[in-house]
């Protein structure tokens, strides 16, 4: 074995001992529910989210309801989050189509999730990982600097990101090392002040002052 692979195991095995049960934040009943939740999480926290959507899917629980409103109206519901104004129209056109097109439903497809408005591919993942168990490798901002810090991917691109971590990691471990990169950015390698000190990884990894 290799010493890259040899690092990138053990890189692995720490993450899965540290965060174990590292999980999807956002709270979602079905797919309809965790595709809107992640198209309002864009710049806001999860927790945030939860607080908006707890109310707001107790009002307009399928694509229909919330197709009815106009997208001033639901600005109304979801104010508090950031960019609310797309995201309303977004939401609004996107259970348009959900309901025109799939019958309410939402489709379990990479393809054509993402052809759905406000939904990129780090939307369409987090979907097809958390609500279908489909292997995918979503990339936001956390997973990205730990990929970068970490020296798993060299690029500040997501898609580039996304297939540098899946060509390294086995398709059946994605799910749960997306949500442990995550994890892993929140608590210790955080964007301003990685607590690189009291990081599990600092041996391996080339940015801190413990590194080999």
């Amino acid at each position: 074995m290799n010493k890259e692979k040899e690092r990138l195991n053990q890189i692995l095995a720490i993450l899965a001992q540290v965060y174990p049960d590292a999980a999807c934040g956002l709270n979602f009943r079905n797919p309809f529910e965790l595709l809107i939740a992640t198209i309002l999480s864009a710049q806001t926290t999860d927790q945030k989210v939860n607080q908006v959507t707890a109310e707001l899917f107790r009002h307009f629980p399928t694509p229909q309801k919330i197709m009815a409103l106009s997208p001033e109206e639901l600005e109304k519901h979801i104010r508090v989050l950031g960019l609310f104004r797309t995201k309303a129209k977004n939401i609004v056109e996107t259970c348009r189509i959900l309901t025109e097109q799939y019958k309410g439903s939402v489709p379990p497809e990479m393809a054509k999730l993402v052809q759905l408005p406000g939904v990129g591919r780090k939307t369409a993942g987090v979907v097809l990982a958390n609500a279908f168990g489909i292997p995918a490798f979503p990339v936001d901002t956390h997973v990205r600097r730990v990929a970068n810090r970490l020296g798993l991917s060299a690029s500040a691109n997501p898609s580039q990101v996304e297939k540098d971590l899946t060509a390294l990691i086995e398709k059946n471990r994605w799910i749960d090392y997306h949500h442990r990169f995550i994890a892993h950015g929140r608590t210790l390698c955080q964007a301003r002040k990685p607590k690189c000190h009291e990081c599990p990884l600092s041996a391996h990894c080339p940015i801190s002052s413990h590194g080999l």
